[in-house]
């Protein structure tokens, strides 16, 4: 029964982690706009999605049944690229405020969109449970 949950909710989880891990990238570049040679940095939240998805089914081997089964991967953790900007600051500076604005607005709303899917899920299911 729990191995059924894990499984339905497993890709909401994983979703939720990488927009999360995607916020924090895109604030830390909003948070360097003026900061002389820093780099913009981002991920493809696709195909970090598909690589989650693949690696989630990695597990170690186990040599006892009471041994807990372990994750292989990378813990989830999402491969940071450079961005190349359409015009770079003198300074060397990469980050474009409008663009990371606009891109870290949407990531929000998909993050809140996400969230919100996944809890009518739950109530669903609770619903069902309850027999309501």
């Amino acid at each position: 029964m729990l191995d059924r949950l894990d499984r339905t909710f497993a890709p909401h989880v994983r979703a939720l982690a990488l927009r999360s891990q995607r916020s924090e990238v895109l604030a830390a570049n909003l948070a360097n706009a003026d900061t002389p040679n820093y780099k913009a940095k981002d991920f493809d939240f696709q195909s970090a999605m598909k690589g989650a998805v693949r690696n989630a089914d990695l597990g170690l081997a186990r040599t006892s049944e009471r041994h807990l089964p372990g994750r292989g991967g990378n813990g989830g953790l999402a491969a940071l690229q450079y961005r190349h900007p359409v015009q770079p600051s003198i300074d060397g500076n990469t980050v474009e405020m409008d663009a990371e604005v606009g891109r870290f607005s949407d990531n929000a709303m998909r993050y809140q969109a996400a969230l919100t899917f996944t809890n009518s899920r739950i109530s669903g299911l609770r619903t069902a449970i309850q027999g309501q």
